[in-house]
């Protein structure tokens, strides 16, 4: 099974060109004799190229640069690949399962912290809420974007988030200052349409995104590539493997056994070649000497490696 090249799209950034999937009904039971599924995401080859934008470009370089390479590049950290090449964020889970455990979800909370949504990828249920609270002192411009393979992108709404005026009185509250107001949206997609994604209109570099899922039967995997599902009632299903970075959803055919473990495993291809018109590239008229006098980008959150 391979995985293919993120697709170049609006706002000057790689949105995702993604499979129509067809929404099914799920009627909730009480299972008593479920099974499990568990197994291991990884990707082959070399570490696909990254997105890259240069900050003397955009607004806040600075306190944006806290994240970087040191040499004025903030990446999109869109793989994080294990040195046994698991594959984190990749959502694994149960299509078109009829019947199974109630499914419950907390609101989908999302933290703007060092110009970074937190987290990187979220499941979120049609119609339900997000919470997107920002954690910095700067202004963010949210923007929420549904996606379709047939049709492109869909904006879903575009709202500022505010600076986070508690940010500079740390002191007085303890070590971690308090969060911002929080801004709610409501998320809708059209029929056949299951991916949601939001950026940042300041800060390009700043993605999240969500799946739309139908089904309490998922995971999200971990930095170490694992992922289990649990109380699965026995049957046949389609186990479906989805990561933002890359452009197919993967499937495999699954048999669920009583109050057994079921072993599944899925191997990405890594996309190789330019996968975005934003890379670095060293350009002379824009670099660090464009910053005021006395200003200075340092990486002091996490330096970045090209």
């Amino acid at each position: 099974m391979k995985g293919r090249m993120i697709c170049n799209g609006i706002v000057g950034v790689g949105l995702i060109a993604l499979i129509a999937q067809t929404a099914w009904s799920y009627d909730e039971i009480t299972v008593t004799n479920g099974g499990t599924i568990q197994g291991k995401v990884t990707i082959t080859g070399e570490k696909p190229r990254p997105m890259a934008f240069n900050l003397v470009t955009i607004p806040d370089p600075v306190f944006c640069g806290t994240i970087s390479t040191g040499t004025g590049w903030r990446i999109v950290e869109d793989f994080i690949i294990g040195p046994d090449k698991s594959l984190k964020d990749v959502v694994v889970y149960l299509k078109e399962i009829e019947k199974g455990k109630p499914f419950h979800m907390p609101q989908v909370r999302i933290e703007s912290v060092d110009c970074d949504f937190v987290p990187f990828v979220n499941v979120v249920r049609d119609q339900d809420k997000i919470e997107v609270v920002n954690m910095d002192p700067v202004e963010h411009d949210i923007q929420g974007y549904e996606t379709a393979r047939e049709r492109g992108a869909r904006v879903l709404f575009n709202r500022p988030l505010p600076m986070n005026p508690y940010h500079k009185v740390a002191g007085i509250f303890g070590k971690k200052h308090l969060p911002g107001e929080p801004m709610i949206e409501k998320i809708h997609l059209r029929k056949g349409r299951n991916v949601f994604v939001m950026q940042c209109g300041f800060h390009p570099y700043m993605f999240s995104w969500g799946l739309v899922l139908e089904n309490p039967y998922y995971a999200i995997t971990p930095e170490d590539g694992t992922f289990k599902i649990t109380d699965v009632p026995p049957g046949d299903y389609v186990l479906t493997a989805w990561h933002p970075g890359m452009k197919e959803f993967v499937e495999q055919q699954v048999t669920v056994t009583a109050q057994k473990a079921t072993e599944a495993n899925f191997q990405y291809e890594a996309p190789q070649g330019r996968r975005s018109v934003h890379e670095i590239e060293e350009n002379p008229r824009f670099g660090l000497e464009l910053l005021e006098e006395g200003l200075e980008i340092v990486p002091s959150v996490r330096r970045q490696i090209p």
